[in-house]
């Protein structure tokens, strides 16, 4: 071999091992890298650039709603009550400009992921019936454009509602004196009531670790809890079943909340255990509230509103 070329081999083989060092290092760094707790919300999951996947796509827009029915057991009064829960998955425009359901076709109208969450139970003489409602963008951004959540029993009936503009913006009202507030504002962090979304979208994505949360908004009414964020350390584990549990602790709160879920797509969620402190004065005790799944299908609800229709419910086991 001529001493040029020796030169020019030596030089090539260089040069590689530079590269492969260079690149080496950089992905052990990443490999390595840990989101520090707390980590800014822009660099988690809320800098605009989520997409989903056209599997996920054609599942989620084939003109029908996912309807899952589940077995409830609800901790109140310092009492276990027996009663049912509803998942509604069900996509369709949003109209940020009038803050509700589009009803006409615009090029600024959002497709979001709705989610219609529903509880109802008895407590003694008295019934119970809760909604909560989450209009999560399906693609880009990556909050509810906006949360409404509901409670109903005989006492009287109260209602919350977030808005997502600059800030988080809270109204409340309450037919208890003292309790009803207005243009509460929040600083942007996650939601917890998201989480169940971002769950059959992108759970990739969900968070782990220790940050501010903003509890679901039927867990702050049925407590009397100020909304706020609380201090929550996220875990998810992943068994040999193909099944997924996600954890959020927090420990102000006194709560532990999992979510059980499907590993695979569609991520179905299988049901939830909610530990927390029930009743009050010598009633107060620490209890969990369960939900296991019942059935799961998919149907056009809104044009099943006939008595012929009532079939849906007994499939559902309602």
């Amino acid at each position: 071999m001529k001493k040029s070329n020796i030169y020019i081999s030596l030089f090539s083989l260089s040069g590689i091992l530079i590269l492969t060092i260079i690149i080496s290092s950089f992905t052990k760094s990443k490999k390595d890298e840990k989101l520090p707790l707390n980590t800014s919300i822009s660099n988690l999951i809320f800098e605009g650039q989520r997409t989903v996947s056209k599997k996920t796509k054609e599942f989620w827009f084939d003109g029908k709603a996912e309807l899952s029915s589940y077995k409830l057991t609800q901790a109140r009064y310092g009492e276990t009550h027996q009663g049912t829960a509803v998942l509604v998955y069900v996509t369709e425009p949003f109209s940020k400009k009038a803050n509700t359901k589009a009803d006409h076709n615009n090029p600024n109208n959002v497709s979001v992921l709705k989610l219609n969450k529903t509880l109802k139970f008895n407590t003694g003489i008295y019934p119970y019936s809760m909604m909560t409602s989450t209009f999560f963008p399906l693609e880009k951004e990556n909050t509810s454009l906006k949360i409404t959540s509901s409670l109903q029993e005989w006492c009287g009936m109260t209602h919350l509602e977030m808005k997502n503009e600059t800030d988080f913006i809270f109204d409340f009202s309450s037919y208890y004196e003292g309790f009803t507030f207005k243009n509460k504002v929040i600083k942007k962090t996650i939601l917890e009531d998201d989480l169940w979304t971002l769950m059959r979208l992108n759970p990739e994505l969900l968070p782990i670790g220790e940050y501010d949360i903003i509890p679901s908004m039927s867990f702050l009414r049925l407590r009397n809890r100020e909304p706020k964020a609380y201090k929550a350390i996220i875990t998810l584990q992943n068994d040999d079943k193909g099944t997924s549990h996600y954890t959020m602790n927090y420990p102000e709160l006194e709560r532990e909340l999992t979510i059980h879920y499907t590993s695979i797509f569609p991520y179905a969620i299988l049901g939830w255990e909610d530990t927390h402190y029930s009743g009050y004065g010598d009633e107060k005790k620490l209890q969990t509230s369960k939900a296991e799944l019942l059935k799961t299908i998919k149907t056009d609800y809104w044009n099943q509103n006939h008595n012929k229709d009532k079939h849906w419910r007994k499939k559902l086991e309602l």
